[in-house]
């Protein structure tokens, strides 16, 4: 007869069994956390704001009365004609591009940004020379897609506006005046009015 034997396998060590314990609890913790914080969590917050804040959640889209969408109240777009009120200056992309937002990136120091502003403040200038040239007429923002300019700077633009549609400039500073958003809970933000919104209730005066 022969005898057999069973060797037992060996037994791991503390050391290992710990390292297998961290790697297991670290995948895991990154799956359950990807699930509640990268699908449950944003899925859940998207439903409830599509239900309590349809429009705002839809991207506050402006539209005509029959239904044709024509931009959003928190995206700038380009007025060039003077029959309209402009708005900031804008280096996203080639200017009001809502793929590119984004700033210049130049220094204050930096002679493009230097001779672009003077020239924009002269051109400004020599349209209203009796009043200093609000600053975020000729400033961009750092998103480049700022819907809203500060009254004073809608306010400059006035005898422009007034002049190009045949209107009092006092007619036209009520209608602005008309379109001011105050500050939220009279703390937050600035005073400020949405250009295209603006613009847009002009065009429905002068009808």
């Amino acid at each position: 007869m022969h005898s057999t034997s069973t060797l037992a396998p060996a037994a791991k060590s503390p050391a290992a069994l710990a390292v297998h314990s961290v790697w297991k609890t670290s995948i895991l913790f990154i799956i359950v956390t990807t699930v509640l914080l990268g699908l449950a969590y944003p899925l859940f917050i998207t439903g409830v704001a599509a239900v309590i804040f349809p429009r705002q959640a839809a991207g506050s889209l402006i539209k005509l009365n029959d239904g044709t969408v024509i931009g959003s109240e928190l995206i700038a777009q380009s007025f060039t004609s003077d029959r309209y009120f402009h708005p900031r200056p804008s280096a996203a992309g080639n200017g009001y591009d809502a793929t590119a937002s984004g700033g210049s990136n130049l220094a204050q120091s930096n002679k493009t940004l230097v001779t672009r502003i003077q020239g924009d403040i002269d051109k400004l200038a020599a349209q209203n020379p009796d009043k200093p040239v609000p600053i975020d007429l000729v400033t961009t923002s750092a998103s480049g897609l700022d819907p809203d300019i500060t009254p004073d700077a809608a306010l400059y633009q006035a005898p422009r506006v007034a002049k190009a549609r045949n209107l009092s400039e006092e007619s036209v500073r009520r209608f602005i005046e008309q379109h001011i958003t105050n500050r939220q809970l009279g703390l937050l933000g600035e005073p400020r009015v949405n250009v295209l919104k603006l613009n847009l209730d002009l065009d429905k005066l002068a009808k």
